[in-house]
């Protein structure tokens, strides 16, 4: 019985190795059918929209390493891929092309930079753009010192600034910064009378006669500007300060009279009307009165006057230049 047994299980082995051989010899001859005909590719699909193909992930994945790693260099504060790529193994016809340089350019173009510089500000005004905060630093260092004793009191400061993508700053070196903003801090401190910095023309016109001129209709020198312009034109306050009169005085017509500290006095005369009163607190560009020719006028201007502790000073000394 146990030599019967034995025989049948040597004879089904035989069998079943038979069977499967055969199998083998079926799935090798139905695999290099495939490979003769397809191709090993990932599909790859971005946002659930299909791309096409690759053969190879690796190019893809190390092109978008390459993108990332840019963080940190060159003014790149962020990079962002918004076109993800997604992959399924799949087999595709040999005739097939695959499409990576496109998939590439497609996750490219998606791609956000941001870029981060440093600006540096005058009274929070934005002046010159640095590619560094070390640079920023050293420049307000350099600026604070070179223009300690400035009699114009600016607040120097940085601003962090950023741009997305083509929209890049144009940075400049340290040298040219320093050369730009030391420019316009002596124009600030030009600017100044007696350590009152005027920041605003009160009107734009035509100068009609100048500071010291001797003219038919007065008898002495001329103790201020004369700048022309339309009936009704807004006057606006040169610097801030103090009305200390607003009414009628003799030559002057309608005048408004501005205390603005350190004995500095600006008259605004000839005025139409007059929308401010005795007392009131102005700030610098604030609308005062409006040009008129009241008074010992020839027309329509505003007569500039600047005193300092009593005496006339040439307004084209610190505007109108």
């Amino acid at each position: 019985m146990k030599f019967i047994f034995k025989k049948q299980l040597k004879y089904y082995t035989k069998e079943a190795f038979k069977w499967i051989n055969l199998i083998a010899i079926a799935l090798i001859i139905i695999m290099t059918i495939i490979f003769i005909k397809y191709k090993p590719v990932y599909a790859v699909s971005i946002d659930g929209e299909q791309m096409g193909y690759i053969l190879s992930k690796n190019n893809i994945e190390t092109q978008i390493e390459e993108i990332v790693s840019k963080e940190g260099t060159n003014n790149i504060k962020y990079v962002t891929i918004n076109a993800v790529p997604e992959y399924q193994f799949t087999l595709v016809n040999k005739a097939k092309q695959t499409n990576e340089e496109q998939i590439l350019a497609k996750i490219q173009e998606s791609t956000q930079i941001t870029y981060q510089y440093y600006a540096v500000t005058l009274d929070g005004e934005q002046k010159s753009i640095v590619n560094s905060l070390e640079e920023a630093e050293a420049l307000v260092v350099d600026l604070k010192k070179e223009f300690s004793n400035s009699t114009k009191i600016v607040n120097i400061g940085i601003n962090e600034v950023y741009a997305e993508g083509e929209e890049q700053y144009n940075a400049v070196n340290i040298k040219v910064a320093k050369e730009d903003i030391a420019e316009q801090l002596q124009k600030i401190e030009d600017a100044s009378v007696n350590g009152v910095y005027l920041s605003q023309k009160p009107i734009t016109g035509i100068i009609t006669s100048r500071f010291g001129n001797r003219e038919s209709i007065r008898s002495h020198a001329h103790t201020g500007l004369d700048i022309a312009a339309p009936l009704g034109t807004k006057i606006k306050a040169a610097t801030e300060g103090t009305v200390s009169f607003a009414g009628t005085k003799g030559s002057y017509g309608n005048l408004v009279i501005m205390d603005c500290g350190n004995g500095v006095e600006i008259y605004y005369g000839h005025c139409s009307k007059l929308y401010v009163h005795e007392g009131q607190k102005i700030q610098a560009g604030d609308v005062i009165a409006a040009v008129g020719s009241t008074g010992n006028s020839t027309g329509n201007h505003l007569h500039f006057e600047i005193r300092v502790n009593g005496k006339q000073v040439n307004p084209q000394n610190y505007l109108y230049k």
